[in-house]
């Protein structure tokens, strides 16, 4: 019976294994019951997001987190190989000062687009005045890009890699990463699936998803402000 367990949590061992089960329950409420879009047919659209933020967060980066705290025998070094580490410092500093003006044309080009226009910010409300959206953005930040690139650049790939395969690992991450944008414009679904092959080359050169991190946030955040300043012009 404990040779087949064995077998069964995989070469990561139980930690891995729950915390893969973990991530698997999270992504199913995160898409269905647990979406903004749901909460917004009950309450204030700004109000519905910061819970979406909120859930997103405890469910995808603080319960992997204190499974790794409760179950591993080395939890440091675990949080190591998911890529809670500045890795190859000088290597990542670089991609990412290379990689900011792409990731801000990037960021410029999609406020351009009107149907990310009418998806973006989520939450249209947080454009009523610049304090309020200073906030969401930082949570933006925070509670919803960390966790994610921490998920699939760091648990969902940076460990699998030497079990499975670079190619294997990075194909994994970037159609659960791609799909988790469904019912997002088609432009950025596709966008989705380049960035989820560049991201991972990236964690996988630097051995942290820090850099992958920066660039991702930095799209996002350049897009929703480029589309709150217009707004903000437009009187909306």
């Amino acid at each position: 019976m404990a040779g087949w367990l064995e077998r069964a949590a995989g070469p990561g061992g139980p930690s891995m294994a729950l915390i893969y089960l973990e991530l698997a329950v999270a992504f199913t409420l995160l898409t269905t019951v647990l979406h903004f879009r749901r909460h917004r047919e009950t309450s204030l659209e700004l109000k519905a997001v910061r819970r979406y933020f909120l859930a997103f967060f405890s469910l995808v980066l603080v319960l992997p987190i204190a499974i790794i705290l409760l179950t591993a025998a080395r939890p440091l070094e675990t949080l190591s190989s998911f890529g809670w580490t500045f890795g190859r410092a000088g290597l990542g500093a670089a991609l990412t000062l290379a990689g900011l003006p792409v990731a801000i044309l990037a960021g410029f080009i999609g406020s351009r687009n009107p149907a990310l226009q009418k998806m973006y910010p989520f939450a249209k409300a947080a454009c009523a005045d610049g304090p309020k959206f200073a906030g969401y953005e930082l949570s933006y930040l925070v509670l919803y890009y960390l966790p994610w690139e921490s998920a699939f650049r760091g648990v969902l790939f940076l460990p699998l890699v030497p079990a499975i395969g670079l190619v294997p690992a990075l194909a994994l991450q970037t159609t659960v990463s791609t799909l988790l944008h469904i019912g997002h414009p088609h432009s950025e679904v596709i966008a989705a699936a380049g960035a989820g092959v560049a991201f991972g080359l990236i964690a996988y050169f630097t051995g942290s998803f820090f850099c992958p991190l920066v660039l991702h946030a930095s799209t996002g955040i350049v897009t929703d402000t480029l589309l709150f300043l217009r707004r903000r012009k437009a009187g909306l």
